[in-house]
């Protein structure tokens, strides 16, 4: 195999990984947000008490979000030059 065919084999490798890490942080996502609805819908007052990890929580998957998808477009942009 060249090495040229062996990059791009390797960066569609890391791509595919990507894509794997964006949909699990993606559930996990989705996971938090049924998590927020279960304990308001159990609290069942107008000012419910959530955790404050929930919200750090949100905010580091939407980060991890973020450089999933920058990882992903600089794979791609390697991949294209090539």
């Amino acid at each position: 195999m060249s090495g040229l065919a062996e990059i791009h084999q390797l960066l569609t490798a890391a791509q595919a990984g990507l894509t794997d890490g964006r949909a699990h942080t993606e559930r996990a996502k989705a996971l938090l947000g049924d998590a927020r609805r279960a304990l308001v819908e159990a609290q069942a007052k107008a000012d419910p008490w959530l955790p404050t990890q929930l919200d750090q929580a949100d905010e580091g998957l939407d980060h991890l979000l973020t450089h999933l998808a920058a990882a992903d477009d600089l794979v791609s942009g390697y991949q294209s030059r090539l």
